[in-house]
């Protein structure tokens, strides 16, 4: 792409001793490395699903559901829904060899501009918000034990959570491997921690302890919009089974690892979320489970005993897991989205000697860090549910509209039509469930999104020669000192594609 924004990408504008490095290296590609594994890849989606939701509330279910054998049913739907979701990502993820998940998969089938809206929700709202509320919910459960009685500090809060997206964009940018290698443990921690409230459950079942299991369907809600509620409620606790489709790139053999890890995780996240519910229902009551604000934490509480303490420090430590994972996948949509011309091409940079995105896991973090100033950062939630839900349902729209436009394209897997038809269906439910229960915020989520058309119209749809030169110069110049300072330049692309200012449009 002939455009200002990678002047300074050039090697002439690289220092001597740059250029020398990268004409030694000239034999191995300058390309992130192919070295995420399908341990790797089974704990960056089990990571990323496994969050503090199933720690801090589940009863969302409960709540709307109003029985626990409705509650669990609508807990096992919701594993087979994603499921359905997860497949044909995998489909997708096996016939478009590119990382960015859900935006590369809507670029291929529907262009980009609509690539470019996705692109822009998830920038302005989307991935800093998520990552913001997982950062101070971390920091909350950190400094818990040192203000048991009251609220704690505003500032040390912040600070916290300041600390933990700094640490992780930090350990990102050295090394994959050390990215991957945080995944696996605190991944590891969380099952173990949720292994040992199954087992408190399973034990006091043992013991014949289940009068709160008596009638598990008493009470059950007939009314459709609540049912609609609990199952939204448990769908957004699976979230996160696309993770592994935002690095397709750098996985090892995709063809084989990406399907598989998608096979190996969602029965295994859905078997551990439901044996979780049962383990809360056998020990604590309705009433009780609905008041609790941390489930998990009132469950040790009774349960526990002199081990309670091991539950806040288990949400601290997947909290911590699946903020990791969520800064390796935005990192690499962001990135993406700058190699294919949506964002300025300072960010589709990657270090010349780690090959990592340095600057797109910096602007991420930034982003994050901006979103902590803002007080009531948990209320953002809102307004992209709407927005979540239509990209993921239209991406797999993609995967049906592929298969008519482009029936002769190589597809490792290829799932039956029924699974992307009742993915589709299903989500349109989910399109208009926000819009019906939270009109306004929906409406909010649908204006930042739009507000991406003029972003769309000067730095994408028009010609290099008709933008505003300010802007050109500008993206130029931070481009290049970006270039030299995080030593880093452009990737050599062999992907079969089109050149990046064509698809763009």
């Amino acid at each position: 792409m002939t455009d200002p924004w990678i002047i300074g990408c050039n090697k002439k504008n690289m220092p001597k001793t740059e250029v020398v490095m990268v004409t030694e290296n000239k034999k191995e590609k300058m390309q992130m490395k192919q070295e995420i594994s399908l341990l790797n890849g089974i704990s960056l989606i089990v990571g990323n699903m496994i969050g503090s939701g199933i720690f801090v509330s589940p009863k969302g279910v409960l709540m709307y559901s109003a029985s626990y054998g409705l509650a669990l049913l609508l807990w096992a739907l919701g594993g087979i829904f994603s499921l359905f979701g997860a497949l044909c990502y995998a489909e997708l993820g096996t016939s478009i060899v590119k990382s960015g998940a859900s935006y590369a998969y809507i670029l291929e089938a529907f262009g980009g501009f609509i690539a470019f809206i996705r692109l822009w929700s998830s920038l302005l709202i989307i991935e800093p918000t998520t990552q913001a509320v997982i950062a101070i919910t971390f920091a909350n459960y950190i400094v818990q034990p040192i203000f048991p009685f009251c609220e704690p500090p505003y500032g040390a809060v912040r600070l916290i959570a300041a600390a933990c997206i700094c640490s992780l964009t930090f350990i990102n940018c050295v090394n994959v491997k050390w990215g991957t290698r945080v995944q696996d443990l605190f991944t590891y921690a969380k099952v173990m921690a949720l292994i040992m409230v199954i087992a408190v459950g399973l034990y006091k079942i043992s013991q014949g302890e289940t009068e709160n299991l008596k009638d598990p369907f008493e009470g059950s809600t007939t009314d459709a919009g609540f049912i609609a509620l609990a199952l939204y409620s448990a769908l957004f606790s699976y979230s996160g089974w696309d993770t592994l489709n935002f690095v397709t790139e750098e996985m090892k053999n995709p063809e084989r690892n990406l399907p598989l890890s998608i096979a190996i995780s969602m029965p295994v996240v859905t078997i551990i979320y439901l044996l979780t519910n049962v383990a809360y229902y056998v020990v604590l009551d309705m009433p009780a489970l609905l008041a609790s604000d941390a489930v998990a934490v009132t469950f040790g509480n009774e349960a526990l005993s002199h081990a309670k303490w091991i539950i806040p420090i288990a949400v601290a430590m997947s909290c911590y897991g699946g903020l990791n994972s969520s800064i390796i996948a935005a990192s690499r949509l962001f990135y993406v989205g700058a190699r294919e011309g949506h964002l300025p091409d300072s960010l589709s940079l990657i270090h010349i000697k780690r090959f990592t995105p340095v600057p797109a896991l910096i602007f991420n973090g930034l982003m994050t860090l901006i979103y902590l100033l803002v007080e009531d950062v948990f209320l953002l939630i809102n307004y992209y549910c709407f927005s979540y839900w239509f990209f993921v349902g239209l991406s797999i729209a993609g995967l049906i509209y592929l298969r008519y436009t482009q029936p002769d394209r190589r597809r490792p897997i290829k799932l039956s039509l029924f699974f992307p038809v009742v993915y589709c269906f299903c989500t349109l439910f989910l399109v208009i469930i926000p819009l019906y229960s939270d009109t306004i915020n929906s409406l909010i989520g649908i204006g930042i999104a739009v507000s991406g058309i003029p972003a769309y119209f000067l730095g994408v749809y028009l010609p290099v020669e008709k933008r505003p030169r300010y802007l050109q110069w500008l993206f130029a110049t931070i481009t290049k000192y970006i270039q030299m300072l995080s030593c880093c330049c452009q990737e050599d692309l062999d992907l079969e594609t089109e050149t990046s200012e064509t698809k763009a449009k």
